[in-house]
């Protein structure tokens, strides 16, 4: 008995090969979510550590600005009344600004000047000379008693994903009578 068999065509069909693009594409597309997702998250963590940095250095000038009008004490304009009443104008509504490369300048953040920080010599400064680097940065003061005042630094930046704060805050005493 002779069989006979007949040769089928063994290459793909039109639509079997329009159906393996497309579930290709569609794997290669949510790939490509998952990296745009991962590099947006890598973005918001970096930005997010400079920012504490950043907050935190504010705390640290105003606690060593409170150091200095403290200790010296005999220079005119240096007492613990004088370091409040600097920072006096500085509320949370607009904040105050200062500059680390001027000691105790501390100015208001309204008009022009919107406290930004730019990149200046590898560093964070409040001089327009410099790359904007996305930062702003407010510090302020609420009084809780005749020895006693709470400051806070706020930076914040905005980013694809929207826009972020980072506030710190911390009690300085009158420490010397």
């Amino acid at each position: 008995m002779k069989k006979f068999f007949t040769k089928r065509n063994k290459a793909f069909t039109l639509v079997e090969t329009l159906v393996a693009i497309s579930i290709f594409t569609v794997s290669i597309l949510g790939l490509m979510s998952v990296l745009a997702q991962g590099t947006n998250d890598t973005t918001y963590a970096k930005r997010k550590i400079i920012a504490t940095y950043l907050a935190q250095e504010g705390i640290e000038y105003l606690r060593n600005m409170r150091d200095t009008y403290v200790l010296y004490t005999g220079i005119p304009g240096n007492s613990w009344s004088d370091f409040k009443a600097d920072l006096a104008p500085c509320n949370p509504g607009t904040g105050c600004g200062f500059d680390p490369t001027f000691p105790h300048i501390v100015f208001t953040c309204t008009g022009g000047n919107s406290c930004k920080l730019y990149i200046v010599n590898g560093g964070y400064s409040t001089s327009p000379s410099g790359t904007d680097s996305g930062f702003t940065r407010k510090v302020w003061m609420t009084t809780i008693g005749n020895d006693e005042v709470k400051v806070f630094s706020t930076v914040s930046w905005t980013q694809v994903s929207g826009t972020y704060t980072m506030t710190f805050a911390e009690n300085l005493f009158n420490w010397i009578q």
